[in-house]
């Protein structure tokens, strides 16, 4: 190579260097003081606290701060909710408006939570952009354990990390996974995690919110909280923790059941969704029929149009809400045929986002948190803001408002 290449090269290669030093230091400086760890515990009721086998949220709660309760978003069931916590946005805002749903425009097929070729399907989730998308432009690497859309490209990016969901791994294997992140080198470790326990979920719906094994359940979340905090310390970790639930969950049974086939014309109606509410479409020609059967007064529900559902529940704009919503009192259950009559036991959740038994639980502590710190009841749409405030990201507009917050964080 001659002297006159090689001089020509060598501006180039060092332009080059100094090109990939500034991102590396952009990289570097875009990672948040402390790593922040969202936490979801399914179906956990802020009563459950009150039970006796909670040592360890309760010691965390008493380190930084608890709210009485949360209110989810409507409905209080669990895809809607994991993502409004995630974008601080309400289900008919960003598109996950119910576990079971249609769409024409992507699918013939319905999306269920158990349809793996749905959920990975960014164009369900395209309507809002969840948090670990926007920390992951910033170049804040995430993780997320078991989210709901973690396993779609939304908005063509996924978390750094993202295991494929597995209900059968148990509680401590989700923790020891997360901590395994932070063993990584330096320039690796995440800025953002997620954790995800859906025991107390499964008890309550199966045995009711007041059974003992749902109390068992509370009690292992609890110790995988407890092992989490332990391989936090043992790694001399100052984690910034957020723990939320979704919902809550209401006792449910077989004598309080609302049969919409007694009700509803043969042939009349499509029946997307049922249990504590009703999403119903009419079949082709058969709307008015529908509408008079469904809009009188009810026992025990209330139905309307989707255009006239209660602006509280902020529901009812966005194109997959079906044609009608019928909900039922906390309690009461509403199923399409006498099989799943049958069937109706245990607890559910889904109702009225306002009503006691739906509320959730939010508890957060670290070093970004006042200890001792008892917040009011507010919405869990200002998640979103408050752990964009932690990782130090400017948030995307949102329906959430962190000033509920600010009197439990550190100024």
């Amino acid at each position: 190579m001659s002297v006159s290449h090689a001089s020509g090269i060598l501006p180039g290669m060092k332009n080059l260097l100094a090109l990939l030093l500034a991102l590396a230091a952009g990289a570097a400086a875009a990672q948040p003081a402390h790593p922040v760890i969202l936490v979801s515990m399914d179906g956990f009721r802020p009563d459950y606290l009150e039970r006796g086998v909670t040592p360890n949220l309760n010691r965390l709660a008493a380190g930084g701060a608890r709210a009485v309760a949360m209110r989810p978003s409507f409905p209080s069931v669990t895809f809607p909710n994991h993502y409004t916590l995630v974008t601080g946005m309400r289900p008919d805002h960003h598109g996950i408006v119910d576990n079971v749903m249609n769409d024409a425009a992507i699918s013939d097929k319905r999306f269920t939570m158990s349809n793996a070729e749905a959920v990975v399907d960014r164009r369900w989730w395209d309507q809002a952009e969840p948090v670990w998308v926007t920390a992951e432009r910033n170049g804040i690497h995430s993780g997320t354990m078991f989210w709901p859309g973690s396993e779609a490209a939304i908005h063509g990016v996924r978390p750094t990390v993202a295991p494929k969901f597995d209900g059968k791994l148990p509680a401590t294997a989700r923790v020891d996974t997360l901590l395994s992140w932070l063993d990584r080198p330096v320039g690796q470790r995440f800025g953002f995690m997620t954790l995800y326990f859906d025991d107390v979920d499964h008890a309550g719906h199966e045995f009711g919110p007041a059974a003992a094994q749902t109390t068992e359940a509370v009690a292992l979340v609890d110790q995988a909280i407890g092992r989490l905090l332990a391989g936090l310390a043992a790694r001399h970790v100052e984690a910034d923790i957020v723990i939320v639930s979704d919902h809550g969950m209401a006792p449910v049974s077989a004598e309080r059941v609302i049969r919409m086939q007694t009700l509803l014309p043969e042939g009349s109606y499509e029946d997307v969704a049922s249990g504590s509410y009703a999403a119903i479409n009419p079949v082709p020609g058969h709307g008015e029929q529908l509408a008079a059967a469904l809009l009188k007064p009810q026992e025990h529900m209330q139905c309307w149009r989707k255009e006239e559902i209660p602006a509280r529940l902020a529901y009812g704009h966005n194109a997959r809400v079906p044609a009608f919503l019928c909900l039922a009192e906390p309690g009461w259950s509403i199923v399409f045929n006498d099989k799943n009559a049958a069937k109706v036991k245990g607890g559910k959740h889904g109702y009225d986002n306002a009503a006691p038994e739906m509320e959730a639980t939010f508890i957060a502590a670290g070093p970004s948190f006042k200890p001792g710190v008892v917040l009011p009841e507010f919405d869990n749409v200002d998640v979103y803001p408050l752990v964009m405030h932690l990782l130090d990201v400017t948030p995307l507009p949102s329906d959430g408002d962190l000033t509920p917050l600010l009197p439990a964080l550190v100024q």
